[in-house]
């Protein structure tokens, strides 16, 4: 509010997020909230080669697909069934 007592105009649209709209992926951290595991283990598991390695953005982001995630998503399911 403005020191007269009026609303001041504010832009309070929220441009929705895509999670994967073609060029772009989803991001490590997002991964990791998705399974509840660490960076340091999916990183570990691109390492050792456990996982493919994602493709990266202009910043050098790791951006992972849906393919990748299908891929995590069978890891993590195998890795509960031998334990």
């Amino acid at each position: 509010m403005s020191s007269k007592g009026r609303v001041l105009g504010v832009n309070t649209t929220v441009k929705k997020r895509t999670v994967d709209n073609g060029d772009t992926g989803i991001k490590a951290n997002q991964v990791c909230q998705l399974f509840d595991i660490s960076k340091a283990t999916l990183f570990r598991w691109e390492r050792e080669g456990v996982i493919a390695r994602p493709a990266r953005d202009w910043r050098n982001w790791r951006l992972y697909t849906p393919k990748n995630v299908d891929e995590i998503e069978k890891v993590i399911c195998a890795r509960k069934r031998v334990v």
